[in-house]
């Protein structure tokens, strides 16, 4: 009950920001705008929402590698787990509700409880290890090249994430070892201790210790860390891939090129991430202006803002909130 009223609130709330982030992206080119949606390129953006499907089908199929490395769970079903962690992110601050709902939805199999967080914190690790070294791609591109002169207050902010990012990774790596993970929990325990802060001991003991029992599975399974990392890569390729052929969709094929796109969305991601609000609304909308703004300019700006969101996140939470009230019903 308190989920469902959870989840009411958030739906209010992002309802309300949607409704300011088109104001804002319509009320310049409102006319010019409209008319560039008119005349879109059905085939383009056809081949927009298959790369975006491609992408959620990928993820899935590497949790479900992750599960059957051990238990047994089909390939519908873990896709379909994907789509509804996509709602759970989407109406969740920072994205924090997916995971969870993973777990949950893992056990819901006859799974127990630590073998469902572990199998989901493997998920996790691929994930961020295949961003970090898409990050570094895009980072070092743009070192090279300066794509976004302008922006660099979004610059630095995309670079504190980054390193925010490197820093789970060796976190991940640190936690091959017992005496490393141990020395980590103590010290954080210590120091919230003395910063007096209200924290369970006990859980954040579990918590490392559940980092560890994962990063062993992932040792002992190689073939399974690099598939997943890969996957994880072209799942998120993908996904960068997205907005290009928006802009061919809308008639736009000069303006930015494959690899501009991909360098571009990988900042808007990294940006996306420091907003507390489900879904990053507002806060992804405005990087989005500001890094693909400096290829294309107006209307077809405005008018591909709306479509990627259409395609990358609301879409995503509908079919997500689709599949988890038949989930309920079933359950029921």
């Amino acid at each position: 009950m308190d989920i469902i009223k959870s989840i009411k609130k958030n739906t209010i709330v992002l309802l309300l920001i949607t409704v300011i982030v088109l104001y804002f992206v319509l009320k310049d080119d409102f006319n010019s705008t409209i008319e560039a949606l008119k005349n879109i390129n059905i085939f383009f953006l056809l081949i927009g929402l298959v790369l975006y499907f491609l992408s959620i089908i990928l993820r899935g199929y590497v949790n479900y590698l992750i599960v059957n490395n051990k238990e047994k769970i089909s390939l519908k079903e873990a896709i379909k787990h994907n789509f509804i962690s996509q709602f759970f992110n989407g109406i969740t601050p920072f994205s924090t509700g997916g995971q969870p709902m993973e777990i949950y939805m893992i056990k819901e199999h006859g799974i127990s409880l630590a073998k469902a967080t572990n199998y989901t914190i493997q998920s996790f690790v691929f994930y961020q290890i295949a961003l970090v070294m898409l990050g570094i791609i895009a980072v070092t591109y743009n070192f090279i090249f300066k794509l976004f002169p302008k922006v660099e207050l979004l610059q630095h902010l995309v670079l504190l994430g980054f390193a925010i990012n490197i820093l789970v990774v060796v976190l991940l790596i640190i936690s091959y070892s017992k005496k490393a993970t141990n020395f980590f929990s103590k010290n954080i325990i210590k120091i919230a201790k003395k910063f007096k802060l209200d924290i369970n001991s006990e859980e954040i003991i579990n918590k490392f210790e559940d980092f560890y029992k994962c990063s062993q599975e992932l040792r002992k399974n190689k073939k399974l860390t690099i598939t997943g990392i890969s996957l994880n890569m072209l799942s998120l390729l993908f996904l960068y891939l997205v907005p290009i052929f928006i802009f061919y969709s809308i008639g736009d094929f000069n303006s930015i090129n494959i690899i501009e796109t991909i360098t571009s969305s990988a900042y808007v991601y990294l940006i996306g991430a420091f907003v507390p609000i489900p879904g990053a609304s507002g806060g992804i909308e405005y990087g989005y202006n500001q890094f693909f703004g400096n290829f294309v300019k107006g209307a077809k700006l405005s008018a591909s803002i709306l479509l990627w969101r259409a395609i990358t996140y609301y879409l995503g939470m509908i079919i997500g909130a689709f599949l988890f009230s038949l989930d309920k019903k079933e359950n029921k």
